[in-house]
């Protein structure tokens, strides 16, 4: 198993930091913060974006305490970690790609910025930089898809239930609105453009693309490493 170096642990020490302090800044302001903000109240809790971000940042700290105590850390963390480090990705993907487009200026809020932005990239930076040298194998991409489909199941339960997401909406993203004129499997000229179904299968597609490029480039890096 991977033997980080000093500069390793050290830099890693301070990108978890940044990843627990953004995520719970981010998640602060947009719980409690200024009800003018862009997206703020409880029910931020309710998304998935702000659910990975509490899941990435408990990672952190975990792996944060591990590097500090100078404890050994285990095959599951690390997996644990590449899925925390893939789904907040996901985070990120869709809300620059999607989310911001859709809200226009006021998207790029403090909290957005350091939840949707700053979160991301340092769980990136900091999986890169503890991964070198650990060994994975490929089935192990498959655990990036547990996440969302958790979530999807969860959203849905939110729909039949009518949950109330965001301002009397039933659902958390446009692309989850199962009573949208696409529906299930549709296909319309305006947004959501295409049913449930298919946004799902295709997040799902690029999860495990997305998760698979990140294993080839660990492997890459073990053999540099060596």
């Amino acid at each position: 198993m991977n033997e980080m170096t000093s500069t390793q642990k050290k830099l890693s020490c301070v990108l978890k930091v940044i990843v627990i302090l953004s995520a719970f800044i981010g998640t602060g302001i947009s719980a409690y913060g200024d009800r003018n903000v862009f997206f703020c109240g409880l029910n931020i809790f309710m998304y998935f974006t702000n659910q990975s971000n509490i899941v990435i940042a408990v990672i952190c700290a975990v792996g944060l305490y591990l590097i500090v105590k100078n404890k050994k850390i285990s095959e599951l963390h690390y997996i644990v970690k590449y899925v925390g480090t893939v789904a907040i990705t996901l985070t990120g993907v869709v809300f620059i790609a999607v989310l911001a487009p859709a809200s226009g200026p006021e998207a790029w809020d403090l909290h957005n910025v350091l939840a949707h932005i700053v979160v991301p990239i340092a769980s990136i930076a900091d999986f890169f930089v503890i991964i070198p040298g650990v060994k994975f194998k490929k089935k192990d991409v498959l655990y990036v898809i547990i996440p969302p489909l958790i979530y999807v199941i969860y959203a849905g339960i939110g729909y039949v239930r009518g949950w109330d997401f965001y301002e009397g909406n039933t659902y958390p993203y446009f692309f989850l609105n199962w009573g949208s004129p696409a529906g299930a499997f549709g296909f319309i000229k305006e947004s959501p453009f295409m049913g449930c179904v298919w946004w799902i299968l295709a997040l799902l597609i690029f999860l495990i693309i997305m998760g698979y490029v990140y294993l080839v480039i660990v492997d890459h890096m073990g053999k540099k490493s060596k």
